[in-house]
């Protein structure tokens, strides 16, 4: 993206989000702020569309275009904007997917006259698919920002995001999923990569705008986001089908199977239900979740999502997986579905993660990277790779936030040309503070409960008092490590309950 464009994204999220804050004052959360954005600028967006030189047939009647929204103001505006939502909710395609069961969370009508005002001063199709997309992963970033919101467990930081998807490498003519898709932002990634380092004929460029990225998004307003953020990177048809499902992707065996996952499933320990597994093993909840495809049963969300994640591969499909501490080395069914995983796939890399990085408290996460493999006796895991950007690593979302560029030590020691050509960083005399290190799978069978929550780098603040780091880093850290703590104490409640 070039200086005048990027100066062109953030005035226009600057000025979208100024107004936001007068409205917060009318008691307007940024989520609906946020939400009601995703449907005025869609409506902008479709109108022009349908106007020389595209002309095309958005779906849209006259009646309830963009032009019968600025033609009105005051308490005439605001019926007919609620007439409108209610109309295009019961479309079929996309444009009824992103109105479903809208409303309006603007009660004054001179600040919905003001809204209207802003987003028409913009000509939207006028500005290149990574401009509008950059105005819109700018307004979600902010909204991520908003903590007591919860939209941030939502919002997985762009530079892991990005570096995952540089270590992974998306091929064309491959399917790409996310089952808990959020607002997009891997399968964006993916989709940008593509585009920049892929040489797309029309038939395959076709194909990655209607038919290479799929999803799940059980929240409505998120999945709303995602689909609104598709679009304007250049996803998907306005009257055509929706690439991301409302179904709760758990509840059954994915419909198709893919080549490529990349996902960050939701943090939490209780699901909402049960899982029945082929042994017969259930714990009563409201429903059941009955997956004679799954290794073992738990309540546990994201190993729940690891099996799914397994069951959605093709036979040499891949995944990169963000997973918290727990499933690293938690016994029971965590240690069943890391055996399995061991067993019957390459789980050849892991990323230990540094606190700071999330907007939810008290996260620590690790990224899994794993190949599917046709059947065979012996594990197909050999050896697992581990980097550890945790212990001396200080990040705050603040002042200090993650960067690409902190991750591409990683990316260079992950081989992402060839996987065979990695080269150890630790050396027990010559560098014992090396951050990559393989370690065999007998090494991993010895350890307590095939645990994979492994570190050895020693962490100079317990030794150094000269090099603490500075006091509010300090005292972000402390903070997180008692969410953390109380995180897995709620953890131990629950399974108690």
């Amino acid at each position: 993206m070039t200086t005048t464009q990027n100066h062109t994204s953030n005035a226009i999220v600057q000025k979208v989000w100024s107004f936001c804050h007068m409205l917060r004052d009318d008691g307007v959360s940024y989520g609906d702020y946020l939400e009601q954005i995703t449907y005025l600028i869609f409506l902008k967006m479709a109108f022009e569309y349908s106007q020389p030189p595209y002309n095309r047939d958005v779906g849209i009647p006259e009646k309830y275009n963009w032009k019968s929204l600025t033609d009105r103001t005051g308490a005439e505006l605001e019926s007919h904007y609620l007439a409108l939502l209610r109309d295009l909710s019961m479309r079929k395609g996309l444009l009824g997917q992103i109105f479903a069961k809208a409303q309006n969370k603007i009660q004054d009508p001179a600040k919905l006259s003001r809204l209207v005002a802003m987003i028409d001063e913009t000509k939207w199709t006028r500005l290149g698919v990574d401009v509008k997309g950059d105005i819109y992963e700018g307004i979600l970033e902010k909204n991520a920002e908003d903590t007591k919101s919860g939209a941030g467990q939502y919002f997985t930081p762009r530079a892991l995001i990005q570096a995952i998807v540089e270590c992974v490498r998306p091929q064309p003519d491959t399917l790409i999923a996310d089952p808990a898709a959020g607002t997009g932002g891997f399968l964006l990634a993916a989709y940008g990569y593509l585009e920049k380092h892929a040489d797309l004929n029309a038939e395959q460029k076709a194909r990655l705008k209607n038919g290479t990225f799929f999803g799940n998004e059980i929240v409505a307003n998120t999945r709303r986001l995602c689909l609104m953020n598709l679009f304007l990177h250049g996803i998907g048809e306005m009257d055509g089908e929706s690439p991301i499902s409302s179904d709760d992707s758990l509840v059954a065996p994915s419909a198709r199977k893919v080549d490529l996952v990349l996902a960050n499933p939701p943090f939490g320990k209780k699901s909402s239900m049960t899982i029945t597994n082929a042994e017969g093993e259930a714990e009563t909840e409201d429903f059941v979740y009955n997956r004679q495809d799954f290794w073992a049963t738990t309540s546990n969300k994201q190993v729940n999502f690891l099996q799914h994640i397994y069951t959605m591969l093709k036979n040499n499909g891949r995944a990169a997986v963000v997973v918290p501490d727990n499933v690293l080395f938690e016994g029971g069914a965590g240690e069943t579905v890391r055996k399995k995983l061991l067993q019957i796939t390459d789980l050849h890399t892991i990323l230990r993660l540094p606190t700071g990085i999330f907007y939810a408290n008290g996260v620590k996460a690790n990224v899994l990277f794993f190949d599917n493999r046709p059947a065979q006796e012996k594990a197909v895991t050999q050896e697992v790779w581990v980097y550890d950007y945790r212990t001396n690593v200080h990040h705050t979302l603040k002042k200090k936030p993650m960067q690409l560029a902190d991750l591409q030590d990683f990316i260079s020691c992950y081989c992402p040309e060839d996987r065979s050509k990695r080269v150890e960083t630790y050396h027990a005399e010559n560098n014992p503070d090396g951050r990559w290190r393989k370690f065999s799978i007998d090494e991993i069978n010895q350890r307590e409960k095939t645990s994979l929550d492994i570190f050895w780098l020693k962490d100079h603040s317990l030794t150094d008092l000269d090099n603490l780091p500075a006091p509010d880093i300090l005292a972000d850290e402390i903070i997180e490590n008692i969410e953390a703590a109380l995180e897995n104490f709620r953890n131990v409640i629950g399974a108690l309950v």
